[in-house]
Parts: structure tokens; C-alpha cells; sequence
């Protein structure tokens, strides 16, 4: 049996990602895994060193998508094709050496954990990631549940249960830890190392941070229509309380100013509404998590 399995997503990972798999068979000698790459749409040759890898190499299975689909995405895809007892998720860009895979692993079987997030003493990740890291833990902490401690780190190891969950989600946008905080609270942590980035950029940028948020908040919390909801009762209140003192000509006539805030009042929840209708008519109408293209790996010997 597999004991465990390593997702890759790889998107521009050319320079580093036939030596991140060579440090992986390095590391981890005596131990049964696997490794699946999945090609992200990538704008440079990552997909032909992955399938060059996928071909040459025993246990690596290569899965090229079609377009590019986003991270978490590629990560759904690499979870359906796993077969390991645990599924480790590592970034293609060496920051997390595959050696701290070992730690993750042995935190699991001590504890007993369906989840073990890594944290890091000191984060080498570019100032904007770093920010935007801080800035979605927060807003998990308060949506999710998610206690204040616990880092929300790309760097987790998974138990297969919990992977069998996790890939029953058929949702166009999945945010994984938001689907593993709905499934189970027996998580752990571990601090690792964390490298520099020796080659090229981060692919993080504010479009993406936004587009997470967005996803957060629409499609794992119902918190913005209770508060647009609190936000409509508020209103009638504040009218009927002026209306009173307008009536004993305690106050004069605010016709507008009460116009503009119940109408501003009314878009934002009819804005916030059609977001949520939105996301439903995509699942509904079967927008899909990915699109395979190829799945590659080493013939067997006959």
C-alpha cells in the first residue's frame, strides 16, 4: 500500500520542478509514495518536463489540465487521482523542502490527525503574499471558525478519509481548507523550515487575493446576507424612529438623505444576493472544477 501520496500543482515551475521531484525521491528513500504533478496551464515548457518526468520515473503520475484553472483547483485534481493512506500538498517552488515532509507525517500518526497544517518561524514569502496570508487568516478566523492560532498554510498533510470528503465537492471554486474546516476539527500543526524562492516570481497578485476573498465569503459563509439582513432591519428602524421625531417636529425634514440610504441599502443587498445566486446557477449549470487534457505515467514493465 501507498503510505502517502504528494500533490503538486505547477504553474511556470520549469526551473524547479525536475529538481523538486529529485529531492523528493531523495528524502524520502524507504517510504512508499507517490507523486502527482498537475500542469496548471502553464505558460512555459513545465508541461514537457513533467511528462518527461511522469514517463522516466516509477510512482509519479503527470495530469495535464487544459487551461489554467487556478491553484486550489489543480489541487482538486491532484486529490482525485491519489491513492496514498495520507496526501501531502507542497508548492512547486522549493520554498518548503520536501525533507519537512517527514515532520508532517509523523505529527499525523502520533496524534492521530485527519489535517497537519505547517507554520514557519520566519516566512520568506514575498511582502504582498505575506500580507495577504495575514489578511485571509483573519477573515477565516472569524467566517470559519478557524481557531486564531492555527496558520492556513499551502504546506498540509491529509488523511485519506478526509480526502474521500474533500473531493466530493463538485463546486466550481473550492477553497480546500474552507471545505476541511466543514468536515472535520481534528487538525494539528508543525513548524518547518521555509526557504527562499530561488527562481522566477510569486504568482500571487491582488486579483487573486481578491478573487479568494470573494470566494470565501460567498461560497463558504452566509454571514453577508445575515448581515445584509441586519442591515434592512436596522433601516426600518432608523425610519420609523425618524418619522416620530419628524411628526412631533422634533427634528426637521430629511427626505433625501433617508432616500439615498434606503436605496443604498437595497442595491448592496440585491448586489449581494445575485452573488450568491451567481454561484449557484455555475454549479448548477455544471462549470467544471478542471479539464484533463492528458494523465501520463511510466508504463509498467510487462
Amino acid at each position: 500500500m501507498i503510505e502517502f501520496s504528494v500533490v503538486i500543482p505547477v504553474y511556470n515551475g520549469s526551473s524547479s520542478i525536475e529538481r523538486l521531484v529529485e529531492s523528493l525521491k531523495e528524502n524520502l528513500k524507504g517510504f512508499k509514495f507517490e507523486t502527482v504533478l498537475v500542469n496548471d496551464g502553464s505558460k512555459d515548457n513545465s508541461g514537457e518536463i513533467c511528462k518527461k518526468i511522469a514517463l522516466s520515473t516509477e510512482n509519479v503520475k503527470f495530469i495535464n489540465l487544459r487551461k489554467n484553472f487556478g491553484e486550489f483547483n489543480a489541487v482538486m485534481c491532484g486529490l482525485n487521482h491519489v491513492q496514498g493512506k495520507y496526501t501531502v500538498i507542497i508548492d512547486d517552488d522549493f520554498q518548503n523542502p520536501p525533507s519537512e515532509i517527514l515532520k508532517l507525517l509523523k505529527t499525523a500518526k502520533e496524534n492521530d490527525f485527519d489535517v497537519v497544517y505547517s507554520y514557519y518561524e520566519s516566512k520568506k514569502h514575498h511582502w504582498f503574499r505575506n500580507l495577504g496570508s495575514s489578511l485571509v487568516n483573519y477573515l477565516t478566523t472569524f467566517l470559519l471558525k478557524k481557531p486564531k492560532d492555527l496558520y492556513l498554510s499551502s504546506f498540509k498533510l491529509i488523511h485519506e478519509d478526509v480526502v474521500k470528503e474533500i473531493i466530493k465537492y463538485k463546486g466550481p471554486h473550492p477553497y480546500i481548507d474552507g471545505i476541511l474546516f466543514q468536515i472535520t476539527d481534528n487538525i494539528g500543526k508543525q513548524k518547518v523550515d521555509h526557504l527562499k524562492r530561488e527562481n522566477g516570481v510569486s504568482n500571487y497578485s491582488f486579483r487573486k487575493l481578491l478573487s479568494l476573498f470573494l470566494t470565501i465569503l460567498f461560497g463558504y459563509s452566509l454571514l453577508p446576507l445575515r448581515l445584509t439582513f441586519l442591515a434592512g432591519i436596522c433601516s426600518i428602524i432608523f425610519s420609523l424612529i425618524y418619522m416620530l421625531l419628524y411628526a412631533t417636529n422634533i427634528i426637521p425634514e430629511w427626505g433625501s438623505p433617508i432616500v439615498i440610504f434606503m436605496c443604498g441599502t437595497i442595491l448592496c443587498s440585491i448586489s449581494l444576493v445575485g452573488e450568491y445566486i451567481g454561484n449557484n446557477f455555475m454549479i448548477q449549470t455544471g462549470k467544471p472544477q478542471f479539464v484533463t487534457k492528458d494523465i501520463i505515467s511510466k508504463p509498467k514493465d510487462l
